[in-house]
């Protein structure tokens, strides 16, 4: 018998997974992309400055732990942005060549090889960020999912599990506004998570990339409520990007914040694996990370998406609109069914719900929660949005 591979037995991404499920089928000329969260507004247009601006930098190895300027621009948007004091650039921030680079590395660095001499177990919010499950395999862990439902308001109850498995838990991945439902964790939810972890010592690292696009609500970041219970900043790891904040994907500009020893860690190991971003593309990101007003056009943007599709699905019964981001998390009857109808009546393409999600630890039950949604993105122009979610509505009614 052949030894498998550490993950030969994963799933294709989701895109792929999408891009076989409708190969075979013919949809009308027209297409409309709404499966991916690809930002298409325009990024501000003193990046393309910048970048020329420092272009001398490609000549050289770029930082690997983040230009100073630039830490210390992103210490002055957490300072401002979550009203805590500023964090020392140097010692408490590092620059990453974006989140996802940062969310997979942390567990590498920080889960222990063993906890209270058992396996170490990761929590996962389901559905989920498919690097959370990649990473807590990536170490040998296991990666327990737990549902993110309209029953608790798409925020996991993490409190619920075992302490059997509290008890050998290292880390605690959640996304807040959450990725794709849009709910918001409130300060209670931020605290009461913060004492779990306190109480059972692990880790939380709280991705927080759609932070800055919402409609009336300012979501509450993590760091808050750890400065406000006067906790161990080592406790708590935040990542955010200029993604979509700044509909910059392609400049692949985020950061980690965390206590000086966890950041150190993080360091450490970026140094041997780690893929610094050019220098001139950090000066950039230095900029974006210093201006406010793109960031206030781009969420006005995204309202005006939002509203619209907040009067197409009025009539659909069970219709919630997020609290933030630009997904739309639609109940149907099964998402890889209207994937398919949706793509050879309309042209419209969609990502099924169990795509980004696993079964529930049976401490749940072993139900799949993304098996009857599918994922709607809000990032196409105005026309080709109405267009889609037109289609969509007619689908759902």
């Amino acid at each position: 018998m052949q030894d498998l591979l550490r993950f030969s037995e994963l799933p294709d991404y989701a895109f792929p997974r999408l891009r076989a499920l409708l190969k075979n089928i013919k949809a009308p000329v027209s297409e409309v992309p709404m499966h991916i969260g690809e930002p298409t507004h325009s990024f501000p247009t003193f990046i393309n400055e910048k970048i020329i601006e420092n272009s001398l930098g490609f000549n050289s190895y770029p930082p690997n732990d983040g230009t100073p300027g630039l830490l210390s621009s992103i210490s002055h948007w957490i300072s401002k942005r979550f009203k805590i004091p500023r964090l020392d650039f140097e010692k408490n921030i590092i620059s990453l060549n974006g989140t996802r680079e940062g969310l997979f590395n942390a567990t590498i660095a920080l889960s222990p090889t063993s906890k209270n001499g058992k396996n170490p177990a990761i929590l996962i919010p389901n559905p989920f960020y498919q690097c959370y499950m990649v990473a807590a395999k990536a170490v040998g862990a296991e990666p327990i999912f737990v549902p993110a439902t309209i029953e608790n308001g798409f925020l996991p109850d993490f409190s619920r599990l075992p302490k059997t498995i509290l008890e050998r838990t290292t880390i605690c991945y959640i996304c807040s506004p959450s990725n794709p439902q849009g709910a918001i964790a409130s300060k209670t939810y931020w605290k009461n998570l913060l004492s779990l972890a306190e109480t059972y010592d692990f880790k939380i690292l709280a991705d927080e990339c759609y932070s800055e696009i919402y409609k009336d609500k300012k979501p509450n970041g993590a760091i808050e409520s750890l400065y406000e219970l006067n906790m161990d900043s080592e406790r708590l790891i935040i990542f955010n990007s200029l993604s979509k904040r700044s509909n910059l994907p392609g400049l692949r500009s985020g950061f980690a914040a965390s206590g000086e020893k966890t950041i150190a860690e993080l360091k450490k190991l970026k140094a041997y694996s780690g893929s610094p971003s050019p220098s001139p593309l950090q000066f950039a990101a230095e900029a974006a990370w210093r201006d406010e007003i793109h960031v206030v056009d781009n969420r006005r943007q995204y309202n005006e998406k939002l509203n619209m599709a907040n009067k197409i699905f009025k009539r659909i019964s069970d219709y919630q609109p997020p609290e933030a981001g630009f997904f739309l998390w639609l109940k149907v009857n099964n998402g890889e069914i209207a994937a398919t109808e949706l793509w050879k009546k309309f042209g419209v393409k969609v990502l099924p719900g169990a795509y980004l999600s696993n079964y529930n630890h049976k401490t749940f039950g072993r139900t799949n929660p993304g098996e009857n949604y599918i994922r709607v993105a809000l990032v196409r122009p105005m026309h080709e949005l109405e267009f889609g979610l037109k289609a969509i509505s007619q689908y759902l009614n």
